[in-house]
């Protein structure tokens, strides 16, 4: 199981069940021909696919086009039900930057079929995570400017006032259908720009001035 840093410290709890917004950037359920929804598009991917990022991105061999979707990541600290904004707004741990990486050509074969498609983004390791900063860093969530270089080149540039349902507003939508606990991870939605990945590539994320990461793509 992983366990998180939060300003340098293990956290208390490792992570646990990693929730997942789709399409909460306008621009990017454009550049994959889907409809802006009416409200937040959830799944979840399991504890094992979360993954210390710092060593290594690794992508499955012979499942096609492997995805990179870079987003904002946040820890919950302390149990959330049915919570309002501002009861999420004290219970968060930290704030951090993660990697939803998706089986794209898996994806589309299964949302032609009408499938679930877990296959595409729950596998293991799926969901590599930096490090967490604390939240008392954070003065506005809805200013929070993030960006991935793939090998030099801007891949992903994103900020939180762009998404359609603030980061409060959707982690208190998310406590109404799923209870939150500690160690849980929220992943936020991504920016247009996605894109695949491929081995040898190297990868730098950051997060305002607060957090800069640098990896390697690798076959797993």
């Amino acid at each position: 199981m992983f366990t998180p840093l939060v300003e340098n410290s293990r956290f208390h709890s490792s992570v646990g069940k990693i929730v997942c917004v789709g399409r909460n950037y306008a621009a990017h359920a454009a550049e994959l021909n889907n409809p802006v929804p009416d409200q937040p598009v959830l799944f979840i991917k399991p504890a094992d696919a979360a993954c210390d990022l710092t060593q290594g991105v690794q992508i499955p061999d012979g499942l096609g086009a492997v995805h990179h979707e870079l987003e904002i990541a946040v820890l919950i600290g302390t149990r959330l039900s049915h919570a309002d904004e501002q009861e999420v707004s004290v219970a968060l741990a930290g704030v951090g930057l993660g990697l939803d990486l998706t089986l794209r050509d898996v994806q589309s074969q299964l949302k032609e079929k009408g499938l679930p498609w877990e296959r595409a983004k729950a596998f293991d390791g799926a969901c590599p995570l930096t490090s967490f900063v604390a939240v008392d860093r954070v003065s506005d969530w809805t200013s929070l400017s993030f960006q991935l270089t793939r090998n030099g080149s801007i891949q992903q540039q994103g900020n939180s006032k762009d998404m359609l349902t603030p980061v409060l507003a959707l982690i208190a939508h998310i406590s109404e259908v799923f209870t939150l606990n500690p160690g849980d991870v929220v992943m936020t939605g991504t920016p247009a720009g996605v894109g695949p990945l491929e081995c040898g590539d190297r990868l730098e994320l950051s997060l305002e001035d607060w957090l800069a990461t640098t990896t390697e793509v690798r076959q797993a």
